[in-house]
């Protein structure tokens, strides 16, 4: 399994970029796994089901399981690192990390200029590429527009790293 991540600051367009490359890597052979970084409490499941109501009654922990589908919902005491959560996936080629900006794996930038926050390129290594609405000439690493999603795909394929060095680098800090 190779990992990258897209990092960029809120209403950058992560998830609208995410939803229409998943699509372009499939096509070209891929199982792709997603990673989504949030920063607030959330439920996967709704008031009324019965896994919701397993939970509001006190379980840990609730797996619902189906034919074609696994759930496993933890209720966890502190936030699980980065590293704890790739070695989660299976059966994937690739797994492409929403959010978790400030951590040491590759990522590509998603910038958005109308929202006017800083890149973040220049301060991060880590940063292979960025897809932007705006140009950054001195950047040092390639820009590509927000809605090329094959050249993304391109990039993702070519700078994405094996989990096994991704996770060292986890396991020191490394930025570089």
């Amino acid at each position: 399994m190779r990992v990258i991540g897209l990092a960029g600051w809120s209403g950058a367009g992560k998830t609208t970029l995410l939803v229409r490359l998943i699509p372009a890597l499939r096509a070209r052979g891929l199982r792709v796994a997603t990673l989504k970084h949030a920063h607030h409490e959330f439920d996967v499941d709704r008031p009324g089901k019965d896994s919701f109501r397993h939970r509001e009654a006190g379980a840990c922990e609730v797996i619902v399981s189906s034919r074609r589908r696994v759930v496993q919902i933890q209720e966890v005491e502190e936030e699980m690192r980065l590293p704890d959560l790739l070695r989660r996936f299976a059966r994937c080629d690739l797994a492409v990390i929403e959010g978790f900006k400030r951590e040491p794996h590759p990522k590509l930038e998603v910038y958005r200029h109308a929202n006017g926050r800083p890149p973040l390129h220049p301060d991060d290594p880590r940063i292979v590429a960025v897809a932007s609405d705006h140009p950054f000439p001195e950047a040092g690493r390639p820009i590509v527009p927000l809605d090329a999603v094959e050249a993304v795909a391109d990039i993702v394929l070519a700078r994405s790293e094996p989990l096994a060095a991704v996770l060292e680098r986890l396991a020191h800090g490394a930025a570089d």
